[in-house]
């Protein structure tokens, strides 16, 4: 038996307006608002506004913490508020929305999800990323995903554009990802939609990405921002959902082994997941020997900005071997799609895709 979970979503400046049909329709009555502190000043006031005349309470408002850990999700488990409610809001990135997932799962409260920064796909996955409090990496949590997300244009073209421009070089990673995992796999039916949903997920990026920073640089709500804002949400949180299911995971390979090992590196500067994700992909088309891929997305990447050498990203060479030990813990590189890895290959490729970039400066 398979059974398969994907999000409802409803998009638009007025996406709120829809809150209350929809809660009405799970027979809430009670809910609980949880995020950052500057994602809940963003979207907080206006849940509220759509939730004012009706018999739906909100219970409290909670700031979670700044990083979905362990301790920040036991915090949540100790919060009245949110043991109580019918339905948690999850609002914000992807590490509020992954910490409200995961202390859910564990009472099975019905999560909806807002994302007001589009720097990765979690407020559509059943999949969560729980760091250690030193920032390294735990593992994953495997949540039901959100039952519904309401994704508002304008509140994510106000927010800071870093999130806006990480998330697109987190979702370069989806379609070449899934590609090369199932490249050597018969599939059945779920893991082929799960592939043929990922082929829709690069060109919208490409198509819309660079006009989509600058709407966000200029706070504009435009067309660009929503056709990458569901790129990012929809598309690829879809096909996370249909590529990591018990029997196989094909939802990331080598570009998300990268950015995990990076994490055991301790360095100087603070890089978002997305951005070193970014560079993974390359490290992924280099360690494939698929250099027209490789050429490809780091001229995109170094067109709208995103890291196309280790330097970038406060990597050196020195630190390789390192970065690949603590690869090796990584769920990606224990799963081994689409074969085994090998370490010199991959410090190999990581020194291809570097020394490619450097010639593009």
């Amino acid at each position: 038996m398979r059974t398969i979970q994907m999000s409802d979503y409803t998009v638009g400046e007025d996406a709120f307006d829809a809150i209350p049909e929809t809660l009405a329709s799970y027979g809430a009555k009670t809910v609980v608002l949880v995020g950052g502190e500057r994602a809940l000043a963003a979207a907080a006031p206006g849940i509220k506004e759509a939730l004012a005349g009706t018999d739906i309470e909100v219970l409290d408002t909670i700031v979670y913490g700044k990083d979905s850990t362990r301790t920040n999700v036991n915090r949540l488990l100790d919060a009245p508020a949110f043991r109580d409610a019918d339905v948690a809001f999850a609002i914000g990135g992807g590490k509020a929305i992954d910490t409200v997932k995961t202390a859910s799962s564990e009472l099975n409260k019905t999560v909806f999800s807002v994302p007001t920064i589009c720097s990765n796909c979690s407020a559509a996955t059943a999949i969560a990323v729980i760091y250690h409090d030193d920032g390294s990496l735990e593992g994953y949590a495997y949540p039901p995903c959100p039952a519904h997300i309401f994704i508002n244009p304008r509140i994510i073209a106000e927010a800071p554009e870093e999130y806006f421009w990480a998330g697109i070089g987190d979702a370069l990673s989806k379609q070449p990802e899934v590609e090369w995992a199932t490249s050597t796999r018969e599939l059945g039916h779920t893991a082929s939609l799960g592939l043929a949903l990922a082929h829709t997920c690069t060109e919208p990026l490409m198509t819309w990405g660079v006009q989509g920073l600058a709407d966000v640089r200029a706070n504009r709500s435009s067309e660009a921002v929503r056709q990458i804002a569901l790129d990012i949400v929809v598309n690829t949180g879809y096909v996370s959902n249909l590529t990591n299911q018990p029997d196989f995971y094909y939802n990331s390979t080598l570009a998300h082994a990268f950015y995990n090992g990076s994490t055991g590196v301790h360095r100087a500067g603070k890089h978002l997941h997305g951005e070193v994700v970014s560079f993974g992909v390359l490290v992924m088309f280099a360690y494939a020997s698929n250099t027209s891929e490789l050429e490809r997305y780091a001229k995109f990447n170094k067109k709208l900005g995103l890291p196309v050498t280790l330097a970038e990203i406060d990597l050196d060479e020195s630190q390789l071997e390192q970065l690949t030990e603590f690869a090796h813990t990584s769920n990606e590189w224990k799963q081994g799609n689409p074969e085994p890895f090998e370490d010199t290959r991959f410090i190999e490729a990581i020194k291809t895709a570097d020394t490619y970039g450097r010639s593009l400066s």
